[in-house]
């Protein structure tokens, strides 16, 4: 079974052209399925049965995984039995009568516009990696770019003469990003000060920000790398890599952005995504109201 599964990876790589990170996604919660029919004594798709896949799911929900989490696992699901349906490995679908639950509406945590400035000046600008750490953290605000979307720009896809970037997103789909003349200002002291030296000689990297070996960043360094800026900006909230895009959407719209531009910015294929940020905007509104209005 692990052969097919195997198989169908392949074919998302080859046959649908999806992203090294959305396959790896894919290979996860796969895995974690055959794992649980392996542990079911089971041997072959057709045993597989709709019931199997809810005890599945069950545990899923046991385990204290989120309604976001499952739904993602059941959308795999639902194409990994689609695809054995169709190369005639598997008779029957079991997950034909599998619904897909609600999606909870959660609304993403920002920082205020104050926060933000505090963490980016928390930089030491003094030294070489405290400088890219300033020039990485203006541009993740400044585009809204996704942590994969940082630490895959490479040299070739700055236009800082006509104040652009260019950035693959999601489905390797490109997208123009403005930046901002603080960013630009940022981005070239880096450039003419610390990334020569953080470049080891003989080995050129083509990426824009390296590490202390001269090779691009990873997820998990610029990850680690927030939580350490944002405990010495004495930050008490919870702080990822994605806060920095929630905020730059939020702070757009506060400050009278069109909703179709921030979903261009974002590289969001679905203006309904984009539409989460207004929730916030709306929220803080009525809090602002009620703190300051007399008879609120």
């Amino acid at each position: 079974m692990k052969d097919e599964i195997q198989d169908y990876l392949h074919f998302l790589s080859i046959e649908r052209g999806l992203s090294k990170n959305t396959i790896e996604s894919y290979q996860r919660d796969l895995l974690h399925y055959l794992a649980f029919l392996e542990e079911n004594q089971i041997d072959h798709w057709d045993k597989v049965d709709r019931y199997l896949v809810l005890n599945f799911l069950q545990q899923l929900k046991e385990e204290g995984k989120s309604t976001g989490t499952i739904t993602r696992h059941i959308s795999s699901l639902r194409k990994l039995h689609q695809y054995l349906c169709q190369e005639r490995k598997a008779a029957t679908d079991p997950m034909q009568f599998i619904d897909t639950p609600k999606k909870e509406q959660t609304l993403p945590k920002v920082l205020s516009m104050k926060e933000v400035e505090t963490l980016i000046e928390s930089s030491n600008t003094g030294d070489d990696l405290g400088l890219r750490d300033r020039a990485m953290i203006e541009v993740m605000y400044a585009t809204g770019l996704r942590v994969s979307e940082v630490i895959n720009l490479k040299m070739t896809d700055l236009h800082l003469e006509l104040g652009l970037l260019q950035t693959l997103g999601k489905g390797d789909k490109e997208r123009i990003v403005p930046l901002g003349d603080t960013a630009i200002h940022w981005i070239e002291k880096y450039l003419n000060l610390s990334r020569t030296h953080l470049e080891k000689s003989g080995k050129p990297s083509p990426y824009l920000f390296l590490n202390h070996h001269g090779r691009g960043l990873t997820r998990q360094g610029v990850w680690k790398l927030i939580k350490k800026m944002v405990k010495e900006a004495g930050i008490e909230k919870e702080v990822t890599p994605h806060t920095l895009r929630h905020s730059f959407a939020t702070h757009l719209l506060e400050n009278g952005a069109d909703l179709r531009i921030v979903q261009e910015l974002l590289g969001h294929s679905d203006i309904s995504t984009t539409q989460i940020y207004t929730h916030i905007t709306k929220q803080r509104m009525t809090t602002v109201y009620k703190t300051y209005h007399p008879r609120a």
